[in-house]
């Protein structure tokens, strides 16, 4: 999935580049043209991906933005890695945007289970 997103679509094009990935050198002494997925997935050495991710796995979609203490902690700790390069703003911008992308996705995804439900009563 991260291979579609701007920052994957940049290492793809270039990673085979050592002008632009400088496998040699580690990641605090390379100066990339993007961030790999770890950079951003498993900063600071953890390896647990989910760590930097907006939800846990576990939670699923529809447990997304409820106020959660651990939601909100989750949120800031992903807007923390952005502004390693990005401005805070851009950051929240995007956040807003995930969010609104995921309440527009469970509409979706609710609306295709009534239309099948629906059509399992009229016995198609």
């Amino acid at each position: 999935a991260c291979d579609i997103g701007l920052h994957g679509v940049v290492y793809q094009v270039n990673k085979w580049d050592p002008k632009q990935f400088d496998w040699t050198k580690k990641l605090a002494d390379a100066d990339y043209v993007g961030p790999t997925c770890q950079y951003c997935h498993m900063r600071g050495g953890h390896h647990n991906v989910q760590r930097f991710g907006t939800v846990y796995t576990s939670m699923g979609m529809s447990m997304a933005d409820r106020g959660a203490p651990i939601w909100k902690e989750k949120r800031d700790r992903w807007a923390s890695v952005c502004d390693d390069c990005h401005s805070p703003r851009f950051a929240r911008e995007n956040l807003q945007a995930l969010d609104e992308a995921v309440k527009d996705a469970g509409l979706k995804y609710r609306e295709t289970f009534q239309v099948a439900a629906d059509l399992v009563k009229d016995g198609v």
